[in-house]
């Protein structure tokens, strides 16, 4: 079973190649299980997977038995053949298949769709490929747990993940995309690097290592400095907040299951999932003009959300984060101007670190907040300022925010992986609930118009995405330790002390190596730690005033007077030049005109 009934019918090869792959699967289970219970296998975005009720466990170590099975299915070239019986008939057919049932009942039509496919006639949809030979580059990748449709009062099924592609080269590419993604994984290299950990104590929570903390200070300072570039105010609220302020914002009625509640002498409080409601506070505080508009309000708060133990995953998915959150109150003639200056700031920001990034607009979803018609105003609003900035868009029906509709900006890493970081929500709901309120210039009482934006959105997540993208080689702006003096031998190290002196003068991070290690073993320390500049002295360094230096992006680039490896260094902080090498992978590379957009379009 790919899917259920309302599946709908997507002519995409890939598409195709995937749901007959996941068909194949479940066929080979059935020949090593006879008695498994089959639940439901669709194609995703860059493979399948199928749910089974198996009588033992599975793991990788069954792969091989179960893809030599599908590959014989496969080299007997199948025939994927359709039909529709009645449900009468259906349910006979499927009376030892109690998931197929539940999935039979929940169909409205008379009939249901059903697959042959050489040993398994299974309920699907479809489409399916004409023949089982079309699945030949496939592999299988890993199991998971997983409760039926989501309900963790339901059986617990065994997930089997795969991947299929329309050709063997292509295949390879993908592998070697998802070997090069583990090489780069961040909580790896935040071991590695000692840049942050994780603990059972905390769960969903990063501890920082000094290294790593440096490194993300960087970022948010970044944050800072541009805000203040661009008038925004910086506030700082209380993270602890009665329930009534989330009642009122409508946050407890949509979000409540991801919140932290407590009770505190009787009253329940909150842990603040977003900053949205107390920056309604802080501009209904005073009595506000026209003239401040529009008024840019940021906050770096620690922000809590209750995730299940199951969706956390390193610092891409936290209990404890800080967003690069603002909100923007002004009037509606000011939304396209102000609209523009935000995706100004986002290019800058993902300029940076060498990636791009598509847009799509998310629309009014079905628990919506408000009346329909100021949503289809703020969507209309959001189209037409895409449109004046010249921003090619998609459509997600469904996936705004409960008050308002949004523009989400997906980031394409260097393996052609999307990540969705920076958010513009336009707002018309928040301002009416809260009673915000300015005085016109016609001396009128009006309500302003909320614009919420993160350009990173969660830092914790963004500067893991960093971390791999940049296969942890920061660039130097960012770098926890930007030099490393190594003196030669003890003699130098008076020198190599005034050396660190004069960097540390500049604002430069610097350390020095004066332990009673080999040389080589020093230098290659410093590499490890991925340290941009290093700068070793000994006797004719010290009479020259001099250093000589290696890179760690170009190696060995001689002597060099200390004075111009200074100035060179504050020159990249200043202008955080993107000093690193983004190592693409051959995958988003393949020589063939494509780059990672184009990749990640095709479901790589």
């Amino acid at each position: 079973m790919a899917d259920t009934q309302s599946q709908s019918n997507n002519p995409d090869e890939l598409y195709r190649i995937r749901h007959s792959a996941a068909h194949i699967m479940a066929a080979a289970i059935l020949e090593m299980f006879p008695d498994a219970k089959l639940a439901i296998g669709p194609p995703i975005k860059d493979g399948f997977y199928y749910d089974f009720d198996l009588p033992r466990p599975i793991s990788t170590d069954d792969f091989g038995q179960l893809e030599g099975r599908m590959t014989q299915l496969i080299k007997q070239d199948v025939p994927f053949e359709h039909e529709e019986w009645p449900k009468a008939k259906a349910r006979e057919f499927f009376k030892d298949q109690p998931y197929k049932l539940e999935l039979i009942e929940g169909i409205e039509d008379e009939t249901v769709s059903i697959y042959k496919s050489g040993p398994l006639v299974d309920l699907c949809a479809g489409p399916h490929v004409e023949s089982s030979s079309a699945c030949e580059n496939f592999k299988l990748l890993k199991v998971a747990g997983a409760y039926w449709r989501g309900d963790e009062n339901k059986p617990m099924l065994q997930r089997i993940y795969g991947t299929a592609w329309s050709t063997k080269k292509e295949l390879k590419h993908y592998l070697h995309t998802l070997e090069e993604a583990k090489r780069r994984d961040h909580r790896k290299m935040g071991k590695q690097l000692e840049l942050f950990g994780f603990h059972e104590m905390s769960p969903g929570s990063i501890f920082w290592k000094p290294r790593g903390w440096t490194a993300y200070r960087q970022l948010k300072n970044y944050f800072r400095e541009i805000e203040a570039e661009q008038g925004y105010e910086e506030i700082c609220n209380p993270s602890f907040y009665h329930e009534d302020l989330f009642e009122q914002s409508g946050h407890l009625e949509h979000y409540k299951d991801s919140m932290f509640t407590m009770d505190v002498h009787g009253q329940t409080y909150c842990l603040k999932p977003m900053n949205c409601p107390d920056t309604m506070l802080y501009f209904k505080s005073k009595k506000r003009s026209y003239r401040e508009l529009p008024l840019r309000v940021a906050e770096f708060g620690h922000l809590h959300r209750n995730e299940l133990p199951g969706a956390l995953g390193g610092a891409t998915r936290v209990r404890q984060f800080v967003q690069d959150d603002a909100h923007i109150f002004l009037t509606k003639e000011q939304i396209f101007d102000e609209i523009g200056m935000l995706l100004e700031m986002i290019d800058a920001t993902y300029g940076l670190f060498g990636m791009e990034y598509e847009v799509e607009i998310s629309t009014r979803p079905d628990d919506f907040m408000g009346a329909v018609e100021l949503w289809d105003e703020a969507e209309e609003g959001l189209k037409e300022a895409m449109k004046e900035a010249g921003k090619p868009f998609t459509i997600n029906e469904g996936d705004g925010a409960f008050y308002g509709p949004k523009i989400d900006f997906q980031v394409l890493d260097c393996l052609g992986r999307s990540w969705q970081c920076a958010t513009i929500q336009l707002d018309f709901q928040l301002p009416l609930r809260f009673e915000l309120g300015y005085t016109g210039a016609d001396n009128e009482e009006k309500t302003p118009i909320v614009i919420h934006r993160a350009i990173a959105g969660s830092l914790e997540r963004f500067f893991a995405i960093l971390v791999e993208h940049l296969a942890g080689v920061f660039p130097t702006w960012m770098a926890p330790v930007q030099a490393m003096v190594v003196p030669i031998t003890d003699e130098q190290n008076d020198y190599a002390w005034d050396v660190a002196d004069t960097f540390k003068k500049a604002g430069i991070r610097v350390e020095v190596d004066q332990r009673s290690e080999k040389m080589g073993y020093k230098i290659h320390e410093a590499e490890t730690r991925k340290i941009p500049y290093m700068l070793v002295v000994g006797g004719r360094e010290e009479e020259a005033g001099t250093v000589a230096l290696r890179t760690y992006r170009e190696g060995r680039r001689g002597t060099v007077p200390v004075e111009e490896v200074r100035d060179e260094i504050v020159d990249l902080i200043k202008n955080r030049t993107l000093d690193v090498d983004v190592e693409i992978s051959a995958l988003a590379t393949q020589g063939e005109g494509d780059t990672g957009k184009d990749m990640a379009e095709r479901g790589y």
